[in-house]
């Protein structure tokens, strides 16, 4: 299954955003997932920035199990005040074009 997430972030706790996926990657590997590309939309000047993930994991039951994991709802702190909004898009791969 691959997920894209849209995160848009406010530039003010960007450390405390790192800090926080950086912990999420720890534990989706502990569930067959991986941040598979990060993409940064920065203006520099911004009070936010939005980050992009593909993210990928073998089926919906590793997934949800990420997302119930102590370690992660622990960390949940760090999220809530570094994350504005997020948009996530579930899906599978599709055709390749070349």
């Amino acid at each position: 299954m691959v997920i894209v997430a849209i995160v848009t972030v406010r530039r003010a706790e960007l450390d405390s955003f790192r800090s926080f996926e950086t912990l999420a990657a720890r534990v989706m590997a502990e569930h067959g997932g991986r941040i598979e590309r990060n993409v940064v939309a920065d203006d520099g000047v911004s009070e936010t920035l939005t980050e992009i993930h593909l993210v990928r994991f073998p089926d919906e039951a590793a997934f949800a199990a990420y997302r119930a994991s102590p370690k992660l709802v622990a960390a949940q702190a760090l999220r809530e005040i570094s994350v504005l909004q997020t948009t996530v898009f579930v899906g599978e791969d599709g055709p390749l074009y070349g």
